[in-house]
């Protein structure tokens, strides 16, 4: 089996485990007999089961919306984001509620925060600063867990609002001042 169709198998298993029992409770020798692998296969790929879930969250979340990013059509990223959480509403749901040193939203921020370092360094030098403070590594940080934030409440809350709804809602809040928003609220 190559490396991607192991790591895929893995991911498969992980994710029908996951919706049958919490995360903490899964063991690696569970991951591998759902997958059809040996145990030491698990650890040819993967650590842990977090870098497992940091695997699936980044190909299926992170990487599809790179295409996107370049082009600079965040809006669209920000939705394809939310659009490939809703497909996957029940593991993406039963994900969000791990919490702890390897918890769903820290995982999430890091991506994303990757993703965006990447993203504006593109835009602006790694060099780049707003009033000398505000690097790009801070920029990345504070718009990563926004994002985080609204993700992992979306995903808890029910996912009640559309993907492209809450992905206009977002670059709305991006873009505006809080004495708009305030302003704009009934």
């Amino acid at each position: 089996m190559e490396k991607q169709t192991t790591n895929e198998a893995l991911a498969e298993g992980f994710k029908e485990l996951v919706l049958v029992q919490p995360i903490e409770k899964i063991t690696i020798k569970e991951i591998t007999d759902k997958a059809g692998v040996i145990r030491p296969t698990f650890y040819n790929h993967f650590q842990d089961k977090y870098e497992l879930l940091e695997w699936i969250i980044k190909v299926e979340l992170i990487e599809p919306i790179i295409p996107l990013m370049k082009g600079g059509f965040i809006r669209e990223g920000i939705t394809l984001i939310f659009s490939n959480v809703e497909k996957e509403r029940e593991f993406y749901t039963h994900a969000a509620k791990l919490e702890g040193q390897n918890s769903f939203s820290s995982i999430v921020q890091k991506l994303i925060e990757e993703l965006l370092l990447h993203y504006i360094v593109s835009k602006t030098g790694k060099d780049a600063h707003f009033r000398e403070w505000m690097t790009p590594e801070l920029l990345a940080e504070y718009y990563a867990r926004s994002i985080r934030f609204i993700t992992v409440k979306w995903i808890l809350s029910g996912m009640m609002i559309p993907p492209a709804e809450l992905a206009l809602l977002c670059e709305t809040v991006f873009e505006s001042n809080l004495d708009e928003i305030i302003g704009d609220m009934k």
